[in-house]
């Protein structure tokens, strides 16, 4: 089978998904346009803003789309084949993921745009809300610390694919100035729209292409910003605690609109590679249930190693911890919360093709962010030409590391909301607080684990975001028993989620705990998985109490009627 075909009969399957699955789904919940959302209810144009859906739509796209539909596709290819992967991401994000991402945003929005933790204290009370709360702070330090680990590395080092060639230009150094650069643009998009109040398709006519210029600038300046790579993944941590207590239309909103398009250009140079490259396929369809240091068997590590190119928790939190606060309408929330989704899903076949063009040879010790700007650069040389090549990766580059940043300052903010539910406090004090108890842990590991560590992190970053997902689907499904609607359409994905994830999170512990030695990054990967077996099931067991005492309730008011 040719790459064009796999790539038509994907966006035929997800095409098909949407309109008939997700309209399905989105009857269920009953949408109203007559009901005001919360963006109009609490409105402060802070936290609580009516945003254009096609705005919010992008916003929402590139703060989910990260690292993970990309390093996850291609570090599970290497190991299991493509088939495997194809499968599962195809089945996975029109069943599983774009449930998920739907009925979080839509259960946020019904409950006045409350976080997932807020709504598991008010489904199952307030011990499991703050198990909640703690479940999913440990999840976003994970998020925060691979992620910045990531990005600092693509500010440093040249990707293996250039280093060969004669270079005016550090590469590391124009990824840096040009992501600088894309959030300065950000900033000024947020002040023309704030006090300027100019119309959108002209701030896009200007700010779009300025975004890809400074792409092109960064090999002009390049030599500006060389640090190593702990100093860079500091100043990452210190952006994002700034990022956080900023208003969300001064750099949330116009840069997620902005990534948005990086994101769309990115898609369109997969379409155009997937069917002009004169690359086939190279890896091999099916390599069988192999046992790997970094991703173990195949089941469960294929579903937690691909991550949130088929499902992913952290979606949940942006539903409900930022997107929610910005629907204008409820007929918005399915092709926001469905449809970025499938999107993210393209993105993840995008990353696993580019795997699959390479030969193994070809990409043996390379990093999966070298791999993607690689292919990212031969798709847009088929554009621009291949003398190219080497702007051509660095931007591929730089959009690697524009999906990661708009992860990390989102997973900052969501921290905060977090504490401050936790803990009470409001205004600039519980806002501050927030943040820095979120910030500092990752810092700390930052400082006292070197650079690269994000492959020790992986798999277990990958576990807890997909049972964070289950335990979303879990607290989603009470919710749905409790207001006597359909529930099997988010129940029997949130099982199949979980029990995967559970075996996963059993073997990382014990194979961290046998290989560590001291207090090391594999002991605390090993005490984490503990924790985190232990808070989800924790919350199960009150789930499964809840949904029994609502059964209860009920069976006198059927037997009267009777």
């Amino acid at each position: 089978m040719s790459l064009p075909i796999i790539a038509t009969l994907f966006i035929a399957f997800i095409t098909l998904g949407y309109f008939f699955y997700g309209s399905w789904v989105a009857r269920q919940f009953i949408l109203d346009d007559s009901t005001p959302t919360p963006a109009h209810v609490h409105r402060d144009d802070v936290d609580y803003a009516p945003t254009n859906p096609f705005y919010l739509f992008a916003q929402h796209f590139s703060a989910i789309a990260a690292a993970g539909p990309i390093a996850g596709p291609i570090v599970a290819c290497q190991q299991f084949g493509w088939l495997p992967c194809l499968i599962w991401i195809s089945l996975g994000v029109v069943f599983i993921g774009a449930v998920h991402d739907f009925s979080s945003l839509t259960c946020s929005v019904k409950h006045g745009a409350h976080s997932i933790a807020d709504i598991t204290k008010e489904q199952l009370g307030s011990k499991a809300g703050k198990a909640m709360m703690l479940f999913i702070w440990i999840a976003l330090i994970y998020i925060i610390v691979a992620f910045a680990d990531i990005t600092a590395s693509s500010f440093v080092t040249s990707p293996e694919e250039l280093q060969n060639l004669n270079l005016n230009f550090h590469p590391g150094g124009a990824v840096a100035w040009a992501s600088l650069a894309y959030l300065i643009l950000s900033i000024c998009l947020g002040l023309v729209e704030r006090y300027l109040k100019t119309p959108l398709w002209l701030n896009t006519l200007i700010f779009v292409p300025a975004t890809f210029a400074v792409c092109w600038a960064g090999t002009y300046f390049s030599h500006w910003f060389q640090m190593e790579q702990t100093s860079w993944a500091l100043l990452i941590c210190l952006y994002c605690g700034i990022a956080s207590l900023i208003p969300v239309w001064f750099l949330l909103q116009p840069r997620g609109y902005l990534g948005g398009y990086v994101l769309y250009s990115v898609l369109i140079l997969g379409l155009i590679g997937l069917f002009f490259s004169e690359r086939s396929i190279q890896q091999p369809i099916f390599t069988g249930f192999h046992f790997d240091k970094m991703t173990g068997s195949l089941f469960p590590f294929l579903f937690v190693t691909i991550a949130c190119g088929a499902c992913s928790g952290f979606h949940g939190l942006v539903c409900s911890g930022t997107t929610s606060k910005q629907i204008d309408k409820e007929a918005h929330l399915h092709p926001i919360g469905y449809g970025a989704m499938l999107a993210e899903g393209f993105v993840a076949l995008i990353s696993l093709s580019i795997i699959m063009m390479m030969a193994p040879s070809e990409v043996t010790g390379l990093k999966p962010g070298s791999i993607y700007g690689r292919g990212i650069g031969e798709f847009l040389t088929l554009i621009i030409g291949k003398e190219h090549l080497p702007f051509a990766m660095t931007f591929g580059a730089m959009a690697f590391s524009t999906f990661v940043f708009d992860t990390l300052d989102v997973s900052t903010r969501l921290g905060r909301y977090l504490v401050e539910e936790l803990t009470g406090l409001s205004g600039k004090t519980g806002a501050i607080l927030g943040t820095i108890l979120t910030i500092l842990p990752a810092a700390l590991i930052l400082m006292n684990t070197g650079s690269g560590m994000w492959a020790q992190f992986w798999t277990l970053f990958g576990a807890a975001n997909q049972l964070l997902a289950a335990l979303t689907l879990l607290v989603i499904s009470v919710w749905l028993h409790k207001n006597n609607k359909r529930l099997a359409f988010t129940l029997i994905p949130m099982m199949f989620v979980l029990i995967t994830t559970l075996v996963a999170l059993v073997q990382l512990s014990r194979g961290n705990w046998e290989k560590s030695v001291g207090f090391d990054i594999l002991l605390l990967n090993s005490l984490m998985s503990m924790g985190l077996i232990a808070l989800s099931i924790y919350l199960v067991g009150l789930s499964l109490m809840e949904m029994l005492k609502t059964q209860k309730r009920a069976s006198p008011k059927v037997s009267s009627a009777l």
